[in-house]
């Protein structure tokens, strides 16, 4: 299939995953299905991320194919309310004392 499922290969091996054959078999027969790159793709995750587990590629594909793009929020639009509150931290309040 490709790099990733090279790198999945040798992980699983050393790993000492059991039924390497037949989940192999089953990455060829999603490859048909949602394509060898996906595929291969998916396996080096899984290689990465040590999972070799039944229907973990499966879980991998679905996942990839519910991502979005990446979301950041600009200094204009953030909730966080910033440091601005920490500045008088450790300021005498003069003027509260006095009352």
């Amino acid at each position: 299939i490709g790099a990733g499922a090279r790198t999945w290969l040798v992980e699983a091996a050393a790993a000492g995953t059991s039924r390497i054959g037949q989940k192999m078999a089953e990455a060829v027969t999603l490859a048909k299905l949602a394509g060898t790159d996906q595929v291969d793709r998916a396996l080096g995750v899984a290689a990465v991320h040590q999972r070799f587990a039944h229907g973990d590629l499966a879980s991998l594909l679905t996942a990839a194919g519910h991502r979005t793009g990446m979301h950041t929020a600009t200094e204009e639009r953030s909730l966080t309310q910033g440091t601005a509150g920490w500045a008088g931290l450790g300021t005498s309040n003069t003027e509260g004392a006095a009352r």
